[in-house]
């Protein structure tokens, strides 16, 4: 009785046929994408017991014994080695072959390749707040650069690094410049390791190890501040586990280090990054009508004990597919406390409901976020990307002492190549009731020629009693290679 073992390191079994005690394997080198068969006696139980199922695609189990192998082949050749017994399985072996070959298309077409990664990023801000007495007008050239090499099966390594140059002068505040007497514009001349990591990326399984972006759900709480010419990126491991029957995804990352966006050679060290000792876990399964997260993050800041926190909370999203009116929403609600050795004590709630509606190619929003607060401390979200919430002019990155109360409203899509967004903001403190004031927000992007495109966007704050009217103009050319 002859028997071989696959390793899933090498192979991966993509589909199998049985008809009594008689078997056809289909089997794909995950370094060539190759496609092989095997065809052989067992019973149906010992089948069930290699974790395959009738009909059903999957991932490998962790090594596989198939009885009575007396091929193991390229599939090319495999007709003409078919023995009599195994003609009355040329119906199903002639179905999967189809879908073997299909399978092996798309492995060979979702492998990881090796590359450069090339990106240049320029920018003209201008923010007028009527605090000061000068327009800030800032230029100022992101250029990052990387390399992807793909190792072996399933491993990657990147590394890239950036240089953010400024333009024409200093008349803005990057919080590094010394500048005071601009409004701010927290894009400070720098050059630093952005990314550096190792990821294994299985068929279930995923690992990061290194420095490397964290991004959850819709960033409100970890994020990497794309918006920014030098992102947010953090060290630490990220592992995530898929269930592929139940589609339940497991994520679980520790932080050792959060690089912020103000630059790693900013005269405040305050500015440049903390040490943290984070755990974060966030875990989400589909639903008939959208996905359900949970999540936990339970971070300690040891530059900013102030922002040592625990976080828990639980999110509802769906977009409903089908003909004409495609509703949509979102509903999410968390409590934030102090943690570890935090001087401040508080314990304050999130809230987000929001409900869409796509109608010819332009979705409407409407909705409501509420960060709370106490009259000393607020709801904060230091690690999220924060441009993308409660208004483009930054007037509330940092949660006020009585919190945020935003009702908002929007629209966004597309004309012809044309993407473009509006927004309105109304800002009243969670606690006291007081009113902060309201925000129009636009914007409109096109694709200049391939890889290059182009943003012009605007924000207009105007206050009601909190901070000081704010108006910010954006103009900038993204090209990716």
């Amino acid at each position: 009785m002859g028997r071989f073992l696959v390793s899933e390191k090498l192979f991966c079994c993509r589909g199998f046929s049985f008809r009594g005690r008689t078997f056809t394997l289909i089997w794909i080198n995950t370094r060539t994408s190759q496609c092989f068969t095997a065809c052989g006696n067992t019973s149906r139980s010992r089948i069930r017991r290699l974790g395959l199922d009738r009909n059903q695609w999957q991932a490998p189990p962790r090594s596989a014994e198939c009885m009575r192998s007396s091929a193991f082949q390229p599939i090319s050749e495999t007709r003409h080695t078919m023995t009599a017994k195994s003609r009355h399985l040329r119906r199903e072996l002639t179905a999967l072959l189809l879908l073997a070959t299909s399978a092996c298309a798309q492995a060979a077409e979702n492998a990881v390749k090796s590359g450069p990664v090339v990106e240049l990023r320029y920018r003209h801000e201008s923010v007028d707040d009527d605090a000061f007495a000068r327009t800030a007008q800032a230029d100022t050239l992101r250029l990052r650069l990387g390399y992807l090499w793909a190792f072996a099966p399933n491993w990657q390594a990147y590394a890239d690094g950036e240089r953010v140059q400024t333009l024409f002068g200093d008349d803005f505040n990057s919080t590094a410049n010394g500048e005071t007497a601009y409004p701010t514009v927290a894009d400070p001349q720098a050059t630093e390791l952005n990314q550096a990591f190792v990821r294994y990326s299985g068929n279930s399984l995923s690992a990061t190890l290194g420095r490397h972006r964290i991004l959850l759900d819709n960033q409100r709480f970890f994020g990497n501040s794309g918006w920014r010419q030098n992102e947010q990126t953090f060290d630490g491991l990220s592992l995530g586990k898929t269930f592929h029957e139940s589609g339940t995804a497991l994520n679980y990352s520790w932080l050792g280090r959060v690089l912020r966006v103000n630059g790693h050679n900013n005269p405040n060290p305050l500015l440049r990054e903390w040490d943290l000792d984070g755990h974060l876990i966030n875990l989400s399964q589909p639903l008939p009508l959208g996905k359900l997260t949970a999540y936990a993050y339970l971070v300690e800041n040891h530059d900013r004990q102030d922002l040592s926190s625990r976080t828990a909370g639980a999110r509802w999203n769906a977009d409903i597919e089908r003909e004409g009116v495609q509703p949509g929403w979102t509903v999410e609600y968390a409590h934030q406390s102090d943690y570890a050795d935090n001087p401040l004590s508080f314990s304050e709630p999130y809230r987000l409901i929001e409900a869409r509606l796509r109608w010819n190619g332009v979705t409407f929003k409407i909705g409501q976020e509420m960060l709370g607060g106490n009259g000393q401390t607020g709801f904060s979200t230091p690690y999220g990307s924060l441009h993308a919430f409660n208004g483009w002019a930054d007037r509330f990155g940092n949660t006020p002492a009585n919190g945020l109360d935003d009702r908002f409203l929007g629209a966004e899509g597309k004309i012809g190549k044309a993407s473009w967004v509006v927004r309105w903001h109304d800002f009243q403190a969670d606690h006291g009731g007081s009113d902060y004031g309201h925000e129009f927000d636009a914007s409109v992007s096109y694709p200049l020629w391939k890889g290059v495109t182009g943003l012009l966007k605007v924000a207009d704050y105007r206050s009601d009693g909190f901070a000081s009217d704010t108006r910010k103009l954006w103009f900038s050319l993204d090209y990716r290679l």
